[in-house]
């Protein structure tokens, strides 16, 4: 295995697991969330070097709130409780957890009561971010109060034997001062970690271990031109040579021009064997009068399956195929820990294959971000424009119009798009945002050009900050860069006479519309 540490983080629900996964990450340590129903067997075989317990929305006193396995608690294992995860594990243990007196929700200043490695060097008041309804009233034997904050007397607790910790607070969020360096703490001085998880030895691992598994079949690789497909085919290039074989389908939900720039720098810079299958028809015809998003998502995921199974066929004996697949798509496509939490919307490359389909999936990016697969691309030597392009859905252009998908809509959408991008890329902004792109809305409006009256579509300019993709913030776009954008829609793209700009975050929006 390539991460030779690993922590469990069960999920009971929080919206910010996901952080306290990349926060791991970050301290170069292998990170992975589970259902906080796994079983303690099942842990023991993962043999973690820590369990951490996720922050959630339920009340520990609450009926039918989820719980762990209380067996987890004896395993000797080093774990540590954020909120809900901590007020779980006393509750398990044997102390008395209640509603709070008063709700704390925002900033905190927490007390530091004794002294401890994860708190070392930060001073006796530290700020950090609380979100909770509940309180611990009593603790279980042979724990510990470390820190209190004003309406929080149990808000650091810990084990006589220093191997459990629980933090009423949320370390994993920013408002949390010092709050990833007490998550390394607990890392170094209560799991042992050593930090050795880095991209270059994902890298290694993985062309080793894609060398013994794919050995010398053939391999098809689902090439979109994006970040993700883009790196997979390039490390699978390496990995097994002249036994893969690039399939790019324009689906017709294409950005401008993708196609030319897709051909372009995979078969004449990479020099890989790229095939160009133009199934426009079949994806517009099988979107024809699709209003709904779970609905579209799903056709062109069977379309994308019926392309490539019958491209596998006329290609001879093919035994695999690559995906992009990544951990947010993962999480996002499937309840991550069957409970709490719902599938947020299905992605076209999760959930495996047809049974009739002989293709083995390989999908090595299953467990990553997309910044990391940004730095495993680094590492592979790709260039600049490839390893920072901007994230574009899997669905394309079909889930950025509101409604159903026609021709007419695909064209005035895709030179809207073309047009916020390259104002973007002007103003210097293209990789200090995650995500810009323009969404067709299914209304119409009046509007005045040239003295006459008009009555057309309205776009929405959606602009993100991210570092994940799993939370992000409405980019703040300097006004003039906002009136240069609406000024050349309205001018240039025939069948839109309004712009307007979206400033949503995720949560509680989602970054994509649909």
């Amino acid at each position: 295995m390539w991460h030779k540490e690993k922590i469990i983080i069960l999920d009971f629900g929080s919206q910010y697991t996901q952080l306290i996964a990349r926060k791991v990450r970050e301290c170069n340590v292998f990170s992975e969330i589970h259902s906080h129903s796994i079983s303690s067997e099942t842990i023991k075989k993962y043999n973690p070097s820590a369990i951490i317990l996720s922050g959630g929305p339920a009340s520990v006193s609450a009926q039918n709130s989820p719980t762990c396995d209380p067996k987890i608690f004896k395993l000797g294992i080093p774990i540590l409780g954020i909120c809900y995860g901590m007020q779980l594990m006393v509750q398990v243990s044997g102390g008395r957890v209640g509603k709070a007196k008063a709700r704390e929700y925002g900033d905190a200043v927490i007390k530091v009561k004794k002294k401890d490695p994860m708190f070392k060097g930060m001073g006796q008041k530290i700020k950090v971010w609380m979100s909770h309804g509940d309180m611990i009233y009593s603790l279980p034997k042979n724990f510990e109060i470390i820190a209190s904050s004003e309406n929080c007397p149990y808000a650091a607790i810990r084990s006589s034997n220093g191997k459990m910790y629980g933090l009423q607070f949320h370390p994993e969020v920013v408002h949390t001062v010092m709050g990833k360096v007490m998550i390394k703490r607990f890392l170094k001085d209560v799991a042992n970690c050593s930090f050795q998880w880095t991209m270059r030895s994902f890298v290694e691992s993985t062309l080793s271990g894609m060398q013994k598994k794919i050995g010398n079949e053939k391999v098809l690789c689902a090439l979109s031109g994006g970040v993700d497909s883009s790196v997979l085919s390039v490390l699978l290039h390496k990995a097994i040579g002249k036994n893969l074989t690039c399939v790019f389908v324009n689906n017709g939900l294409l950005r401008k021009n993708e196609e030319k720039k897709v051909i372009s720098t995979f078969r004449n810079k990479f020099r890989m064997k790229l095939i160009y299958v133009n199934a426009e028809r079949l994806f517009l015809k099988s979107l024809k009068g699709v209003e709904d998003p779970e609905k579209k998502r799903k056709i062109i995921g069977k379309e994308f399956i019926r392309v490539f199974e019958n491209k596998s066929k006329k290609l001879g004996k093919i035994k695999f195929l690559a995906q992009g697949t990544l951990y947010p798509d993962v999480i996002e496509s499937r309840s991550a820990f069957g409970g709490p939490s719902s599938t947020i919307k299905t992605h076209h490359n999760v959930g495996g294959l047809p049974k009739k389909m002989k293709l083995k999936l390989v999908e090595p990016f299953k467990e990553l971000f997309k910044d990391e697969v940004r730095l495993v691309g680094k590492e592979l030597g790709l260039p600049r424009e490839i390893i920072n392009r901007q994230p574009f859905p899997g669905p394309g252009l079909s889930v950025r119009i509101i409604g159903a998908v026609t021709k007419r809509r695909l064209n005035i959408l895709r030179f809207a798009d073309a047009v916020i991008l390259d104002e973007i890329k002007k103003a210097n902004l293209y990789e200090k945002i995650w995500q810009a792109f323009g969404v067709l809305l299914p209304i119409k409006t009046v509007g005045v050009m040239g003295d006459e009256r008009t009555y057309e579509n309205v776009l929405a300019v959606r602009a993100v900050t991210s570092v994940d993709g799993m939370t992000a913030d409405w980019a703040r776009l300097p006004e003039s860069l906002l009136a240069k954008i609406s000024n050349r829609i309205i001018n240039e793209v025939k069948g839109i006479n309004r712009v307007v700009y979206d400033i949503s975050s995720k949560p509680p929006a989602t970054i994509e519309w649909e």
